[in-house]
């Protein structure tokens, strides 16, 4: 492959990934797609059908990533997630600090981008602090006790942290046969799970559910397919084009906040460079933004108080340090890692679930203790 045709791809899976972006952020607003709030609908008022939304999308996605890797399209070993350690204690703090985080910013990442499509200046001001904090968990000063003293505590696999890999390894059978039955099954049992509608007026929420969970399969495929370049025209290294480490990526929505605050600040810097990731974070902006053009009800909006302000500064804190700390978010480890069935998703999930019923808990208690 030449450099004129490798840049060529780069740029094509550069605005396949930012279209498919736009729908997945169009699509998550008209739907009401949010995890916390989904979370809070259970909680607070026995409402299933968001959580049952969020249900199909991870069934969606993995019988999307089980058909791709039995076609050939993606290679399991080569995702992003792939890694030969399950850092649970790293994935249980960090999902139990998202967890409570985007319950106190309103939401997670992903929901935030919707938002500031929508005209939110509150959730522009929690994306930019859920950045900071996640470049600092990356590269600065909390990233020291993170790989020194939680990241360091883990489970040594032999074979790529991926549930059908570690039980090939313990000799269940072949990988591959594994990966179709398992991948199968649990995307079924997820998908019957989430279509248990009684209610008619439930089908359009959870059609955003089948359509979320379709955009991260599709994202497998656009990077680990069409994406895919077998020998770098530099190094010869057989990589995946414009994801930011080179591997294998879908969609997340922490680490690429922090990748986008990064590119703006060192912009005239020409080794800061548009990634995957990074794109998206603008695809889904875009995508909210004209539905929200569409339905009219863009609106500029601001902090209630001082109060509300210093709530949301807290989570979108405490979002930033642990979907690092967890390798993604609601969306990264709660659809994408999933789907491919990596083995600390079911931590960071569980951990995540927990810390946000914790803190609407709180929020619940401390509201009844000032009635």
């Amino acid at each position: 492959m030449s450099v004129s045709e490798f840049d060529s791809l780069v740029a094509t899976v550069l605005v396949a990934v930012f279209l498919l972006a736009a729908v997945m952020g169009a699509v998550m607003r008209e739907t009401r797609f949010c995890t916390m709030g989904a979370i809070s609908d259970v909680v607070y008022v026995g409402d299933w059908t968001r959580l049952r939304q969020w249900l199909l999308a991870i069934g969606v996605a993995m019988w999307g990533f089980t058909a791709l890797s039995a076609m050939g399209w993606v290679q399991p070993a080569d995702i992003v997630y792939a890694i030969p350690h399950v850092l649970w204690l790293s994935t249980l703090l960090g999902g139990l600090m998202f967890g409570v985080g985007m319950v106190l910013a309103s939401g997670c990442g992903a929901r935030n981008l919707t938002r500031v499509g929508a005209g939110s200046l509150k959730s522009l001001v929690v994306l930019v602090v859920m950045a900071a904090a996640a470049f600092a968990t990356l590269k600065g000063i909390t990233s020291v006790p993170r790989v020194r003293w939680i990241d360091s505590v883990n489970v040594a696999l032999s074979t790529p942290g991926l549930l059908p890999e570690w039980m090939a390894s313990h000799g269940w059978g072949d990988v591959a046969a594994l990966r179709l039955w398992v991948g199968g099954l649990i995307g079924l049992v997820l998908l019957l799970l989430g279509v248990g509608v009684k209610r008619e007026r439930d089908w359009p929420v959870l059609v955003g559910g089948l359509v979320v969970g379709a955009c991260v399969a599709l994202a497998w495929a656009i990077s680990g397919h069409w994406g895919e370049v077998h020998e770098h025209p530099a190094t010869l290294e057989h990589m995946y084009a414009a994801t930011y480490t080179g591997r294998i990526e879908s969609f997340s929505f922490v680490a690429p906040v922090a990748h986008v605050l990064d590119w703006l600040l060192f912009f005239s810097d020409k080794s800061k460079v548009l990634t995957w990731g990074a794109v998206a974070v603008f695809g889904m902006v875009a995508g909210s933004f004209a539905h929200a053009l569409l339905r009219r009800e863009f609106r500029w909006q601001g902090f209630a108080d001082t109060a509300d302000l210093a709530r949301h500064l807290i989570g979108a804190t405490l979002m930033g340090v642990g979907g690092v700390m967890a390798m993604g978010c609601t969306v990264g480890q709660g659809i994408s890692a999933i789907s491919a069935l990596q083995i600390s998703s079911f931590v960071a999930i569980g951990a995540i679930v927990l810390g946000a019923v914790i803190a609407l808990r709180w929020q619940q208690w401390n509201l009844e203790r000032h009635a």
